[in-house]
């Protein structure tokens, strides 16, 4: 039987990185049709205090590697998160993809007891069991970031919806 803590994290995982793949490609698409400068899209923010385009797909992709690679018990693979261009993100997506869907089921046994240590040996160090970890910071975090990509998008006139956002199901 299949754990349920891999089943509420990869497949969830790969369908939000697949859709995300799939507005950048169409927000590619746009700024070549439209003869715009892509960086005007990949720096764009919905506010100055937050972050650009760009480091919200960087940190989309960081979760899931990171949120699957804490609970299978493997190691946290680390980029150095430059990619600016549509190409470039698009390539992050596709490592983070591979790395995600390179985890398997029998990684995740016992993982919603696994303890999970985020920060550790700072003041923002937390400790979560695997379970707590996945449905309230990994995941939320990881919708966050998709979700704020998905707006800066669609706020810069990219012609996508729910269905582009939701991906393959």
């Amino acid at each position: 039987m299949t754990d349920a803590t891999y089943t509420s994290s990869i497949p969830v995982f790969k369908q939000m990185l697949g859709s995300l793949d799939a507005i950048l490609a169409k927000a590619a698409a746009h700024v070549a049709e439209k003869n715009i400068e892509p960086r005007a899209l990949t720096d764009a923010r919905l506010f100055p205090d937050m972050f650009p385009l760009s480091k919200q797909v960087q940190i989309a992709c960081d979760f899931a590697r990171g949120v699957s690679a804490r609970l299978a018990g493997a190691e946290v693979p680390k980029y150095d998160d430059n990619e600016q261009t549509f190409e470039e993100l698009r390539g992050l997506i596709a490592r983070s993809l591979d790395f995600v869907g390179g985890l398997s089921a029998a990684q995740f046994e016992g993982a919603a007891q696994r303890e999970i240590v985020i920060r550790p040996g700072t003041p923002k160090e937390r400790r979560f069991n695997g379970q707590a970890y996945l449905l309230s910071y990994g995941l939320p975090q990881f919708f966050f970031h998709v979700t704020t990509a998905y707006a800066l998008l669609r706020h810069n006139g990219i012609e996508i919806g729910k269905r582009d956002y939701m991906g393959q199901y």
